[in-house]
């Protein structure tokens, strides 16, 4: 028989804060992270100018530094952000993190990019190891996240790395959850981060998905809005503390809601475009394994990038799921993509907002844009729902889609 499977701690940093009552403040008051970031216009040929970094974010000085020289920005706010979690799920310093009971799933894009160009500059500029450090691998490797966790909180459980782009986060959790179920793992710290680079903004301005209102910071990303232009590209972390409920009711932790089933697959079809059939098809094997039909789902948190085929997409694939009832909105609106972030991040903050009984609305989403699907945009206000289960979506390049399922627990105490 299955474990169930509870979230006792939440927490993450963002670029429209790092507590939920500075990021509740934010979107109720319609306030934007989205910046003019001045180095990006160094670049030749770069189109955007916009991005959405984590301001309030300082390493803690008793953060030693022999834990944290293996660590590139992206590790330090995933740490960060899981010992808030840790903190929140009142699991930090406890022995039962070196017990072999607790594990790591946790992803990103990549590693730190700084020590991605110590390299390439060494190797493929100047030919010579001269100026690398010892440490600037193991800022860059692609489970540097997880690792650099595993080894400042001393996890001996195992670790799952996540490594799928914009999936990185949301994959995170989903195979925490799955490696409870299994009863592998008693808890598992699941997640994901990314720091903001202009490679990452490259990487979509190649491809003509950015945002060009570089001037008016403010009014981008435009999520299934007529007038979207483009993606804005983001930074942050978030952590969830996954625990099977029989442990957690046994240490008398607070639960803040119940994972009750998860899907991810692929599309198969096409390395970057996104896929109606693949998106709808993974809702619906999340769906199905949380044992709903779907009109149980009161709120899909959207992945809602403001890039025009992922909109469509998406919304058309929500439609086929729901159709035109279901109450949707992006929080990519507020903070741009947080990439490997997103899916944790997006799903700390929707949690939230299903404990509170509202929902935020997609900020700057105007006019909708008629090619999207027949869905109920939350627009303007936030949205008062009472919502016993809500979904959260993400999709990645390499056709890689994941949708999770949530449950509200009822006064904390696992009811």
């Amino acid at each position: 028989m299955k474990r169930r499977v509870v979230v006792t701690g939440m927490a993450g940093l963002s670029p429209i804060g790092s507590d939920w009552k500075t990021v509740s403040e934010a979107i109720r008051g319609g306030r934007s992270g989205i910046e003019h970031v001045a180095e990006l216009g160094q670049i030749e040929g770069m189109a955007t100018r916009l991005g959405a970094r984590v301001r309030d974010f300082e390493v803690p000085d008793d953060y030693p530094r022999k834990r944290i020289r293996s660590m590139g920005r992206v590790s330090l706010l995933a740490t960060r952000a899981t010992e808030l979690a840790l903190a929140d799920a009142g699991l930090l310093g406890d022995p039962l993190l070196g017990s072999g009971r607790v594990g790591i799933s946790y992803g990103s894009t990549s590693g730190s990019p700084p020590a991605i160009a110590v390299y390439a500059d060494a190797i493929g500029n100047r030919q010579t190891l001269r100026g690398i450090r010892a440490t600037d691998y193991v800022q860059f490797m692609s489970h540097t996240v997880a690792a650099n966790l595993a080894q400042f909180f001393e996890v001996r459980g195992r670790i799952v790395t996540t490594c799928s782009a914009c999936t990185s986060g949301s994959q995170g959790i989903g195979f925490g959850f799955e490696a409870i179920q299994q009863g592998k793992q008693d808890v598992m710290l699941t997640g994901g981060a990314e720091e903001f680079h202009p490679i990452d903004a490259a990487v979509f301005d190649v491809m003509y998905a950015t945002s060009t209102r570089n001037d008016a910071p403010s009014t981008s990303p435009r999520p299934f809005d007529r007038a979207r232009d483009g993606l804005v590209v983001g930074e942050g972390a978030g952590t969830l503390v996954l625990e099977a409920l029989d442990h957690a009711r046994a240490r008398g932790a607070r639960i803040h809601a119940e994972l009750v089933g998860w899907g991810t697959n692929c599309d198969g079809r096409h390395i970057t475009n996104p896929d109606r059939e693949g998106m709808a098809a993974v809702m619906r094997i999340a769906l199905e394994d949380a044992g709903l039909g779907s009109d149980r789902i009161a709120f899909v948190s959207a992945h809602g990038t403001a890039t025009e085929a992922g909109d469509i997409a998406e919304s058309l694939a929500m439609q086929d799921v729901f159709g035109e009832r279901i109450p949707t909105s992006s929080l990519k609106s507020y903070m741009g993509h947080t990439l490997g972030a997103c899916g944790a991040l997006e799903a700390w903050m929707t949690l939230a907002m299903q404990r509170e009984g509202w929902f935020a609305p997609t900020l700057n989403l105007d006019d909708p844009d008629p090619r999207c699907g027949r869905v109920d945009y939350v627009m303007g206000a936030p949205r008062r729902l009472d919502a016993e289960y809500v979904m959260k979506n993400n999709f990645a390049f390499g056709g890689v889609n994941t949708s999770l399922v949530f449950r509200r627990m009822d006064g904390g105490s696992g009811a």
